[in-house]
Formats: structure tokens, sequence, C-alpha cells
């Protein structure tokens, strides 16, 4: 029953990831984020389906009912708390984090995550930068703030020729690798450090991003994973 429970919530976060990064969820995607296959993600989309938490639409995208939505927003929340307790109290290394917080967030109760998050000083974002929802139904925080303005992916910066920005968030699926993650630290790519964007070269030669002296070449996929803020 709770390796059920546990496949159920780790569905719905990825789908409220795949929102939140402005992908159309596809069971395709969930299978290439989960690296599941196409049948094993049918089946358990179909028990979701049957369970009330999401609909599979017309076009075959999912879209999450408000159980689901309201599960989904509270797993999330757990998973970036966790994240915040792992980095902030325990000292776990960054690139570890990610892998660590997603096994928390099926075990952390309510009475947890209160406690936590007066512990961490109120948190509203990850060590990733990403905004932690649904603090308001804890009693502890007011609703999530809208999305910030202004920001752009670090493809999209390479394209209009490079330049400084600041990074501001890192998606939930580029830290599934952590030598990945290791690298990006390495290069100072981390939520509130300034970086220089190097132009673009083409999709196959990757993007040139430097901090704290170090390069570290990104792929295109990957580029559009980091989101920033022109300085």
């Amino acid at each position: 029953m709770n390796e059920l429970i546990d496949t159920t919530e780790m569905y719905l976060r990825t789908i409220y990831e795949l929102e939140e990064e402005g992908v159309t969820p596809l069971r395709a995607r969930i299978a290439e984020r989960l690296t599941q296959s196409g049948p094993t993600v049918s089946q358990t989309v179909g028990r979701m389906e049957r369970d009330g938490l999401v609909i599979v639409a017309g076009d075959r995208h999912l879209e999450l009912t408000e159980k689901g939505r309201s599960l989904a927003i509270a797993v999330m929340r757990k998973h970036r708390l966790a994240e915040r307790l792992l980095v902030d109290i325990i000292g776990l290394e960054w690139e570890q984090v990610h892998s660590e917080a997603c096994r928390w967030e099926h075990v952390m109760s309510e009475a947890v995550e209160r406690k936590l998050v007066k512990l961490l000083g109120h948190p509203t974002t990850s060590p990733y930068g990403n905004p932690i929802p649904g603090l308001d139904e804890l009693g502890e925080g007011e609703p999530a703030p809208p999305a910030e303005s202004g920001l752009i992916r670090i493809d999209e910066v390479a394209r209009r020729g490079g330049g400084k920005v600041e990074v501001r968030r890192i998606a939930e699926h580029v830290q599934l690798d952590p030598d990945l993650m290791a690298e990006l630290r390495s290069a100072g790519v981390v939520p509130g450090n300034t970086v220089q964007v190097g132009p673009s070269r083409g999709d196959r030669n990757g993007i040139d991003v430097s901090g704290q002296g170090t390069t570290v070449n990104l792929s295109v996929h990957v580029s559009h994973a980091v989101l920033v803020l022109a300085t």
C-alpha cells in the first residue's frame, strides 16, 4: 500500500512540475521524467483517473482535478521544505539534496512541516529557487506569490548574444543528475549568483556559462531549464 501511495504522489508531483515549467503534461513526458515504460505509466494514470486525481483531456494531456492538485501541492511543499532542511540545517551536498528529498516527501507529516517552516525561518523558495507552494494551507505563511516577472531561460539569453545575468531558478528535472548539479555549482550557477552567458553557437555546441572563475558548457536542453534575470 505504501509503495502505491508513493507512486501516486510521485506522479502527482511530476505533473505539477511539468505545469510549473510550462510543459504540457503528457504520459510520454512522465515516462521520460520517471524513466518508466509507456504501459506502466498508462496503467498508473488510468488508476489515478479512476481515483479522481487526474482527467485525461481530449488531446490526451493530463489535468489535475481539485483533489489531485491539492495532493500535488502538498507533496511538492514537503519536497521543497525537505530540500531546505537538508541544505540549511543538515548541510548535505547541494547535488545530493533533490534525490534525498524525493524520499522524505512521502513520509513527512503536516505537524513536522509546521515545525520546519518555523525552524527554517519561513522560507518561500527551495535551495534551487523554486517557490514552495501551499504554505498558507499550513497556517504558516501567505499564499504563494505570483511567478517572478522578467525571468528568461539561459538558452534565450544566448540567442540574444549573451550577457550577465542573475540565476533565479533551476528546474526540478535537472536536479536529478548529481554530476551535472556539481558542475553547475562549480561554475556558480546557483540561485542568487551572477554569471556570464556566452552567445549561442548553434544547438550542437552548447552554451558557455562562466562564474567563480570556472566555465561550464551547458547543452541547450539544460540551459532551457535555468531561469535567470538580466542584470
